[in-house]
């Protein structure tokens, strides 16, 4: 079955979902066994999370990126989520879903979150023909997801290195079956471009 082009998936429950991140093990590190973001992490500069355990490796080239070292598996409530994509604008101007250029910036101005889609990836990290969800939390938004949403912290980078090892060993299915289970959150919708 061929996934719809713009879909929210993720590991989830009815009430909460799992979003990644990578930062330096200053961060990282403190942040997954404290169960919260240390005093380094800065809630006034805007925080990507992403729901797509790939489209992190991606990002990260597997945790091994400067800067980038350690994955963290990052549980927050839906209803912070769903709070962010209804105060979140498309994170680039699109002809025909904005009435016009001037009109995107200032709702992007106003916005709490961004939205933007990116190609979803494979094991191998090739592009796939549907899309992965990323959202951009600033201001009103990063602090309530530092400081409300956040259920739990997991340092996750050796699951990535094991996967990452997998997949160079050629041995996709293993790889695959240690995958995180991501599927539609039905009930949550996002700004998206004009469809494809």
């Amino acid at each position: 079955m061929t996934a719809p082009h713009h879909e929210i998936r993720a590991l989830h429950t009815a009430t909460t979902l799992t979003v990644y991140q990578a930062y330096p093990p200053a961060i990282g590190l403190p942040a997954a066994r404290d169960g919260r973001f240390p005093a380094a992490w800065k809630r006034d500069r805007m925080t990507w999370i992403k729901p797509s355990f790939l489209w992190m490796m991606y990002r990260c080239g597997w945790g091994t990126k400067e800067g980038q070292e350690t994955v963290l598996a990052v549980e927050i409530t839906r209803d912070g989520f769903a709070w962010a994509l209804e105060n979140a604008e498309l994170s680039h101007y699109v002809r025909g879903v904005h009435p016009d250029h001037a009109t995107w910036q200032r709702s992007l101005r106003r916005s709490a979150a961004r939205v933007q889609w990116d190609p979803e990836r494979d094991l191998r990290l090739n592009p796939l023909p549907h899309r992965s969800l990323q959202l951009g939390l600033s201001g009103e938004a990063a602090r309530r997801y530092a400081d409300e949403w956040l259920v739990s912290v997991r340092d996750v980078t050796p699951l990535a290195r094991e996967i990452h090892g997998l997949v160079r060993a050629g041995d996709l299915d293993r790889a695959t079956a240690l995958l995180p289970d991501e599927q539609p959150l039905a009930g949550l919708n996002a700004p998206v471009p004009a469809s494809p």
